[in-house]
């Protein structure tokens, strides 16, 4: 079955767009949001959640303080991927951070929720 592309837009009150940077792309930032524990070697970055899930991922793209894309090694899609991207608003001043995911088409509703909750643990984590 085909996996579906998924985009949610979040507005954040980010102070800097620098601590948001680092909280999407460094071991240590994703650590405080994303997975309990998070190693980087060369491209690849190895996410772990409690003592037994563990899943690696391939930084396939990057541009500093915009976006950093991975690739999960374990995905038999290769097109598929996920993404978080930073954009600012000059309107409002605050930050906007769009991630883009892919999920199969019953399990979007569960992986939307999965990203809603993510993403608040982020907020806290940054200050937001």
């Amino acid at each position: 079955m085909k996996k579906e592309r998924i985009h949610i837009e979040y507005l954040l009150n980010a102070s800097s767009r620098s601590i948001l940077w680092n909280a999407i792309s460094t071991p240590i930032g994703m650590e405080d949001w994303f997975a309990d524990k998070v190693k980087m070697k060369e491209k690849t970055f190895t996410f772990t959640w409690g003592k037994s899930e563990v899943r690696e991922a391939e930084l396939i793209a990057t541009r500093v303080h915009s976006f950093v894309r991975f690739h999960w090694k374990d995905d038999e899609d290769e097109k598929s991927f996920f993404e978080f991207k930073i954009n600012y608003n000059e309107l409002t001043g605050d930050y906007v951070l769009e991630v883009t995911d892919f999920a199969d088409p019953e399990e979007k509703d569960d992986q939307f929720e999965l990203w809603n909750s993510q993403i608040e643990t982020l907020k806290r984590a940054c200050g937001m």
